[in-house]
């Protein structure tokens, strides 16, 4: 079962995520980026953070440690913004944790470019992301960490940030199992994966054993009050049953097609001109920031 530990002193609110999570250290003497039960995603994310993290890690990806943060908004009564207080203040009890990696460097486009990936571990990083619907990890918002940063040009890539996965349980009666998705995009899509390695290596793995054994991480209070299940252990079942069923049907979901950078590069400069040619004259002047991580947006257009 995933550690607990119990937060001991909040340390600041990180504003890179839509969820804004929260650098907290523990009574372990451990630091932890935290994400909150009182976020705007609710705890369906903190659900899929669990179930997709412990997979991956299961299939021997990196993903740094999980832990059940227990967390008093009072340690954080300092917390200078009213909005983060307000999340805070929604989130006493117990919260989800991720080993803070110190020094870790995200996986921007400019870091990819001077990288080389090996094409298999390229292949089993996507192969989880098919399996499991995580649609957050593009060119843009890879949601993918090197640490350590010596030897980037062959990082170690750590797996975050998977709270947009298992996008079934959202509504669980209109997605099909076999359903595909467009991974053409993906952060790892032009480092020639080689997907049907990745498939004969994790498809034998992701047993209905091993689905059990990640669900069962799953704190009961996060899975209780799910519309149309009487127990946090039917809950469980259907993550099981849908995610083996989905493992069943890869022919039909298994990414094989990926461009190229050059590709790439030239689909977004045809969407950046056909963006400017639908705007009126007096919008043409305010660059397109949709899209653009936020390391290369100008947002001096805005602040200045």
């Amino acid at each position: 079962m995933l550690r607990e530990v119990t937060a001991t002193r909040y340390v600041a609110p990180l504003r890179s995520g839509g969820s804004v999570p929260g650098v907290l250290e523990a009574d372990d003497l451990g630091t932890y980026v935290v994400k909150f039960t009182g976020s705007a995603q609710g705890v369906k994310a903190l659900v899929a953070e669990v179930i997709v993290g412990e997979l991956a890690r299961r299939l021997d990806l990196r993903v740094p440690e999980l832990v059940l943060a227990h967390f008093d908004p009072a340690i954080a009564a300092h917390e200078p913004h009213q909005e983060v207080r307000d999340l805070l203040s929604a989130s006493p009890g117990v919260n989800l944790g991720m080993d803070y990696l110190p020094g870790a460097r995200d996986f921007t486009p400019e870091v990819a470019r001077a990288c080389t990936v090996d094409p298999l571990e390229a292949g089993r990083i996507i192969w989880l992301d098919a399996l499991t619907v995580n649609v957050d990890r593009t060119v843009h918002s890879s949601n993918l960490m090197v640490w350590p940063t010596f030897g980037v040009a062959s990082p170690k890539l750590w797996l975050i940030d998977h709270g947009a996965a298992l996008v079934f349980h959202h509504r669980w009666d209109a997605s099909a199992p076999e359903k595909a998705y467009d991974f053409r995009h993906h952060a790892l899509g032009h480092f020639t994966p080689d997907m049907r390695a990745a498939e004969a290596d994790l498809a034998p793995k992701v047993t209905e054993d091993l689905l059990r054994e990640v669900t069962e991480e799953v704190p009961d209070a996060w899975l209780a009050g799910e519309p149309g299940f009487a127990t946090p252990g039917e809950v469980r079942d259907a993550y099981v049953d849908y995610l083996t069923a989905r493992v069943k049907a890869s022919e039909s979901w298994l990414p094989i097609d990926f461009p190229t950078r050059e590709e790439l590069a030239a689909e977004e400069a045809l969407r950046a001109v056909r963006t400017q040619e639908g705007r009126p004259d007096w919008l043409k002047r305010v660059p397109d920031l949709h899209g653009k991580p936020a390391a290369e947006r100008d947002w001096s257009v805005h602040l200045g």
